[in-house]
């Protein structure tokens, strides 16, 4: 076949192939356009999924008669005019790409009315030929009305699922975006039926409201808010506690400058902030927002816009790490977490969870490290009397013991009503924290192997444990070069000295190579120390003295992250007397 020049529908049609997947892709670059052209409220009508009707309608700026057929022409954008401007983009469309994609598959009507207009004009396509701008009547702004997707592509046509589905894609970009304009008010119609209403939310309750429509009022009720900022990056938003954790990432939702994405390296971080307390299966829920120079991300790396490309990306990847762990980690009894502007005053469900466990004494764990992980009392014991538990010093939010129930969960007084703690997945996370801590205060604490491991690896691994000597021998590991393709490792940190080696090496490098940075060795640490402190925890059935419950409920409120065992189970809850009074009627 000779080599010849496409024809401009052909050539469309194949950029719509990148840009338009499915009905739910032409709302999101038309709602994307609107928001551009300075929109404060958007109207969207889809019929049957978005296959038959895709309407979206804007009060924004609007667009002059003269540049009406010109913005149907493939990259034809007023968003960006030189190189210096593709580096700088604070818009969400700069490829001009949208419009002649969407038109190119569609049977498309686009009426706008600019400020200066006494009335709106009007062009349509039809099979790749727009029509003159004609007289309409319209108020300020723009419409967009896209019908018939894909009647000319049979074979994309194919692919398109049934309208329950589609519509549900639809709906999910539409809350995506709500989500990342609270200054913006969305409403979304379908088959006339009115789905979604978004009033503009300038303060934070109402942000909390929209958020709450969203994502759930559960996922409110139990997320932190965030704000921090430093070396030009700001995060901000809602994490969801770790006893909020879910089966599916279904509830993450990250916004970079204004603009919806999916990015594997802030999805990265995320997961990491929350490795300390979430079970592995499980996955954090969060609504969050960066702020960064927009010079100092990429965000033309793939024509739907929703991937991007960090300058320095390890910058970036620790600051979010550092941010969530410093957050969660104030996740104690008493801390002073900030939660939602409003908070539900509905009493949460109880749902115990037994931890099965022999009738045994309480464990010594970690030997070598020469401390008792099981040591209930390394202060003095409180001066409280036996039987009459002393209540009123706000210093104590967990109150004191007054017995057990089954031998499972600790029942305590405090101030303001009742608390019932999981001994053994309080006593978990404060075993493994104290592990944390004495294995930081004695650095990796390196050992020698008496049969040193020898690795085959590729020329580039060996190159890359090269550059990266320094960097495991502050782990603790002693790594040489025996080849262009042989490495050898002759010490470990003595944690994790029974693990397989060389397979956390080579994870370790290709981490290395792939983001410039690795966390397996830390990782695999926690996870021993996590089942060494699940191992050694007082099992259920074993009963505790007062002063050894009174001992764990002060040691919980001084240890981080006590709201949760390493695995994200609670390990304490509190009924207060407003609650109890209702559950039994009192006072009505």
């Amino acid at each position: 076949m000779p080599i010849r020049v496409l024809d401009t529908e052909l050539v469309n049609q194949i950029a719509a192939g990148e840009v338009i997947e499915r009905p739910a892709s032409v709302v999101k670059e038309l709602i994307e356009n609107s928001l551009d052209a300075g929109a404060r409220k958007v109207d969207i009508e889809v019929e049957k999924g978005g296959v038959a009707l895709c309407r979206v309608r804007d009060d924004g700026a609007g667009i002059a008669r003269e540049e009406l057929e010109l913005a149907l022409a493939r990259h034809a954008t007023s968003k960006i005019r030189s190189l210096d401007d593709l580096e700088h983009i604070v818009s969400l469309g700069f490829r001009g790409e949208a419009l002649p994609s969407i038109a190119s598959v569609s049977r498309l009507a686009l009426t706008s009315r600019t400020a200066q207009g006494e009335h709106g004009w009007s062009v349509q396509v039809r099979d790749g030929e727009t029509s003159s701008p004609v007289p309409a009547a319209h108020a300020i702004g723009t419409t967009v009305e896209v019908r018939d997707l894909f009647f000319n592509v049979p074979a994309r046509r194919k692919f398109v699922r049934s309208d329950p589905t589609e519509f549900q894609h639809i709906l999910r970009h539409v809350e995506r975006l709500s989500l990342s304009r609270f200054d913006i008010a969305f409403e979304l119609v379908h088959n006339r039926k009115r789905v979604l209403s978004h009033p503009a939310a300038p303060e934070r309750t109402g942000q909390e409201q929209r958020v709450a429509e969203v994502c759930g009022r559960e996922f409110l009720q139990h997320a932190l808010y965030i704000e921090h900022a430093a070396a030009g990056v700001q995060l901000r938003g809602w994490i969801g506690l770790p006893t909020f954790a879910r089966s599916q990432p279904d509830l993450q939702f990250w916004c970079v400058n204004g603009r919806p994405v999916r990015d594997r390296l802030l999805a990265n971080a995320a997961r990491v902030g929350y490795r300390d307390v979430l079970y592995h299966g499980r996955h954090p829920a969060y609504v969050l927002y960066l702020e960064i120079d927009p010079a100092r991300v990429d965000v033309n790396a793939h024509p739907t816009k929703q991937e991007l490309r960090f300058r320095d990306g390890r910058s970036v990847h620790d600051f979010v790490l550092r941010t969530l762990m410093q957050t969660l980690s104030a996740t104690r009894p008493g801390a002073q977490a900030i939660g939602p502007a409003f908070k539900s005053t509905l009493l949460d469900a109880l749902v115990p969870d037994s931890t099965a466990g022999l009738n045994e004494p309480l464990v010594q764990v970690g030997m070598q490290l020469g401390e008792s992980a099981a040591s209930y009392e390394p202060h003095p014991p409180m001066a409280t009397p036996a039987g009459t538990p002393a209540v009123g010093n706000g210093d104590f939010p967990l109150g004191f013991a007054l017995g057990q129930l089954h031998g499972i969960y600790i029942l305590a007084q405090s101030a303001d009503g009742l608390i019932l703690v999981d001994m053994h997945a309080a006593h978990e996370r404060v075993t493994y924290e104290r592990l944390k801590r004495l294995t930081e205060g004695q650095g990796a604490a390196p050992q020698a192997l008496l049969v040193p491991v020898t690795l085959d690896v590729s020329v580039s691994e060996a190159d890359c444990a090269e550059e990266h000597r320094d960097h495991f021998a502050r782990l603790g590991f002693e790594i040489d070069r025996l080849g262009p393709t042989q490495l050898v490792v002759r010490q470990v940190p003595a944690l994790l000295a029974r693990t397989d080696i060389g397979a956390l090496i080579q994870d370790a490098l290709a981490d290395l190579r792939e983001r410039g940075g690795s966390l397996r060795v830390e990782d695999r640490g926690l996870e021993l120390m996590s089942t060494l402190a699940c191992r050694s925890a007082v099992r259920a059935h074993r009963l505790l003295t007062v002063a050894e419950m009174n001992a764990l409920l002060r040691e919980m409120e001084r240890t981080d992250r006590a709201d949760q065992c390493s695995h994200g189970r609670p390990t304490w809850m509190r009924l207060t007397m407003a609650e109890l009074d209702r559950l039994f009627l009192r006072g009505r």
